[in-house]
C-alpha cells in the first residue's frame, strides 16, 4: 500500500520553517488577535445552532411569546458579533500576509542579486520575475488559508459537533459514517494537484519569459514581420497553461465535491434515524432542527478544510522553487582586503584560462596594463576581449592563472571595493526607466548640483538635455528607448565621470554611432581617460592609434603587443587588420 503523501517535501518544509522564523513570527501578536477573532466567529455557529432548539420548542411549538425576545435577541447579537469579528480578522490577516509576502519578495530579490552572473545566464528574466511574484504570492495564500482553517473552521466544527453530540451521539455517528471513504481519494488527489501545479508553474515561467522577449525585441519583430508568428507561439503557450489550470482546478475541487457526497449520505442517515425518533416522541422538533442546523452549518467549514489540501499542494510547488533559489550560494565570494588608495593601478593577467561550458575562450593569456596608461585590446570577435573585462571585475572567475591589480590577486579584495575601482562604458549603455538625472546619479545622494552640472556638460549631455522640456528630469524610457544611441552613450560617460574611479573600461564605446556623435563621445572619452588606467576594446583600429599599448588577441591568446607604429612595422595580425579596415574605408592612414 502506498504511503500517504506529506503536504510538503523536505525542502518545502525547511523553507516553511524559515518563513515562519524570518517573516511570520514577528507578527505573532497580530496573528494571535486574528486567531481569537476567528475562534469567536467560528464558535458563534455552535451558539446559533444551539439557540434553534428553544426557538422551535418554546416559540413555535409551545407558543411562549416571551421567549421570542431573548431567542431573537441572542441570534441577532450572534450575527452582529460575526460581522464585526469577520471584518477585523480578515483585515488583520491581509495585513500580515501582505507584509510577509512583500518582505519575502525583497529578500528573494536581494539574494538573487548576490548570485553569480551564470545564474542569470541560466535563468531567463521572465522566469525569475515569476519566481519573485508568482511563487511568493502562492506562499502568502497558504499562510492565510492555514490560519483561517485552524482559527475559524476547526473551532466552528468543534462547537457544532459539541452541540450535535449533546443532542444525540447516534445521529452524529450516522452523519459521519461516510468520512472514512475520503481517505484514499484525498491521497490520490493531493498527488495529482501537486503534479499539475508544478507543470503550471513551469509553463507560467515560460509565459513570462516569452512576454519579456517579445516586449524587448518589439522592433526586430516589427521589422521582420514576425507579429503573427510571435502571437501564434504565445497563443500555444497560454493554451497549455489554460489546460493545466483547468486540470488543477478540477483536482482541487474534487475533494470538496467528495465531502458534499459524504455529507449527503450523512444527512440521509440522520433523517432516517431522527425521523423515527421524532415520530416515536423520543426527540422534539426543536432538538432535530438544532442538530440539523449544526450539521448544515458544518458543511461550509468542512468544505473549506477539504480545500486546504489543494491549496497546500499549490504552495508546495512554489515552496520547492523558492527553496532552490534561497539555497543557492555564490561561488564568487568577497576577499578581506580593502583598496589601498585611489591611485591608478597596474593591471595584469598571468596564464589565465577560461571557458564557457565546453567553449575554451582564454588559453593561458598573459598581459599587462601599465598604471595610468591606455591599453587597447584588439582582435576578431570571440578572441576573449570582453571576457577579460568580466574577469577584472570578478563577474566570472578564471579556471587557472591569476588576475592582478598592483600585483595583488583580485580574489583577495573586498568585492564591493574591487568593483568600486572600475567605471565601465559599453556600446549598449544600459539605462533604466528613470530620469536622466537618476541614470547619472545611480542612487547617490552626496552629489552637489554644481558637480552634477559639471559632469553633464563634460559628457555633452547638456547639449541635448537642455533642449528637452524637463531637462535632465526627462525620463529615459525602458532601457533608455527615449534617447538615441549617442545620447545614451553620453549619459553613460557622465556616470563614469561622476564615479571618478582609477580604472576605466571602454567596450566598443563609439561603435555604431554617426560621425558627429562619435566625435563628441570620443572627446568626452579622451577627457575621461586622463590620469586613469584605461583598457579599451575597439574593432575600429583608427580610434586606438594613440593608445600607449595595443594588445593583439587571436582565439584567446595574446599574439602581439606594442604601439601602433611598432605593430604596423612588424607586419603581423594587427597590420593585416589595419590595412583591411583602411582599404574598406578608402582613406589614407598618413
Amino acid at each position: 500500500m502506498s504511503k500517504k503523501p506529506k503536504p510538503f517535501s523536505p525542502n518545502a518544509r525547511a523553507l516553511l520553517g524559515r518563513l515562519w522564523r524570518d517573516y511570520v513570527r514577528q507578527h505573532w501578536p497580530w496573528l494571535a488577535g486574528a486567531f481569537v477573532l476567528m475562534a469567536i466567529e467560528g464558535g458563534s455557529l455552535g451558539a446559533l445552532s444551539y439557540l434553534l432548539q428553544p426557538m422551535f420548542d418554546r416559540v413555535f411549538v409551545a407558543g411562549d411569546g416571551s421567549a421570542i425576545w431573548w431567542v431573537g435577541g441572542g441570534i441577532m447579537l450572534l450575527f452582529l458579533m460575526r460581522a464585526i469579528t469577520g471584518v477585523l480578522q480578515r483585515t488583520v490577516l491581509t495585513r500580515v500576509a501582505q507584509l510577509t509576502s512583500t518582505r519575502m519578495q525583497v529578500d528573494l530579490l536581494g539574494h538573487m542579486m548576490t548570485l553569480d552572473t551564470r545564474f542569470f545566464s541560466d535563468n531567463a528574466p521572465g522566469a525569475l520575475i515569476e519566481r519573485v511574484q508568482g511563487d511568493t504570492a502562492a506562499v502568502q495564500n497558504v499562510w492565510q488559508v492555514l490560519i483561517q482553517g485552524l482559527g475559524r473552521d476547526i473551532v466552528a466544527l468543534v462547537s457544532l459537533f459539541v452541540v450535535a453530540l449533546s443532542i444525540d451521539a447516534g445521529w452524529t455517528l450516522a452523519a459521519l459514517i461516510g468520512v472514512p471513504l475520503l481517505i484514499a481519494p484525498s491521497i490520490v488527489l493531493q498527488r495529482y494537484v501537486r503534479k499539475k501545479t508544478r507543470a503550471m508553474r513551469a509553463t507560467s515561467f515560460q509565459r513570462a519569459t516569452r512576454l519579456d522577449e517579445i516586449f524587448h525585441g518589439i522592433n526586430a519583430i516589427k521589422l521582420n514581420g514576425m507579429e503573427s508568428y510571435q502571437v501564434g507561439r504565445f497563443d500555444a503557450l497560454v493554451s497549455d497553461i489554460v489546460r493545466v489550470q483547468i486540470k488543477t482546478a478540477a483536482g482541487r475541487a474534487m475533494l470538496p465535491g467528495l465531502i458534499d457526497i459524504v455529507t449527503g449520505v450523512g444527512f440521509f442517515g440522520v433523517l432516517v434515524l431522527g425521523g423515527q425518533d421524532i415520530i416515536s416522541g423520543e426527540k422534539t422538533v426543536g432538538e432535530f432542527m438544532s442538530f440539523f442546523t449544526a450539521m448544515a452549518l458544518a458543511f461550509q467549514p468542512l468544505r473549506r478544510i477539504g480545500a486546504v489540501a489543494g491549496v497546500t499542494q499549490v504552495a508546495a510547488a512554489s515552496l520547492d522553487n523558492l527553496y532552490t533559489i534561497f539555497d543557492m550560494r555564490p561561488s564568487i565570494t568577497s576577499g578581506g582586503h580593502a583598496v589601498a588608495d585611489a591611485q591608478p593601478p597596474a593591471i595584469g593577467l598571468e596564464n589565465v584560462s577560461f571557458s564557457y561550458d565546453d567553449n575554451q575562450v582564454l588559453h593561458g593569456t598573459t598581459l599587462h596594463a601599465d598604471a595610468g596608461r591606455t591599453t587597447a585590446l584588439v582582435g576578431a570577435s570571440g578572441a576573449g576581449k570582453s571576457t577579460i573585462f568580466n574577469l577584472l571585475t570578478r563577474l566570472i572567475e578564471p579556471e587557472a592563472g591569476r588576475v592582478t591589480i598592483d600585483d595583488r590577486d583580485v580574489k583577495t579584495f573586498n568585492l564591493g571595493a574591487l568593483r568600486g575601482l572600475f567605471s565601465v562604458v559599453t556600446q549598449d549603455a544600459l539605462l533604466f526607466d528613470e530620469t536622466i538625472r537618476e541614470n547619472i546619479l545611480l542612487g547617490r545622494t552626496d552629489v552637489s548640483e554644481a558637480r552634477l552640472r559639471e559632469v553633464v556638460e563634460a559628457a555633452h549631455v547638456a547639449d541635448f538635455a537642455d533642449a528637452l522640456p524637463k531637462g535632465i528630469e526627462t525620463r529615459a524610457g525602458p532601457r533608455g528607448s527615449s534617447l538615441s544611441g549617442g545620447q545614451r552613450q553620453r549619459v553613460a560617460i557622465a556616470r563614469a565621470l561622476l564615479r571618478d574611479t582609477p580604472i576605466l573600461l571602454l567596450d566598443e564605446a563609439t561603435s555604431a554611432l554617426d560621425a558627429q556623435s562619435e566625435a563628441l563621445i570620443q572627446e568626452a572619452l579622451d577627457r575621461l581617460s586622463r590620469g586613469r588606467t584605461t583598457i579599451v576594446i575597439a574593432h575600429r583600429l583608427a580610434t586606438i592609434r594613440g593608445a600607449d599599448r595595443i594588445v593583439v588577441m587571436d582565439e584567446g591568446r595574446v599574439v602581439d603587443q606594442g604601439t601602433h607604429e611598432e605593430l604596423i612595422e612588424r607586419g603581423g595580425l594587427y597590420a593585416q587588420l589595419y590595412r583591411l579596415q583602411f582599404s574598406e574605408d578608402g582613406g589614407s592612414d598618413e
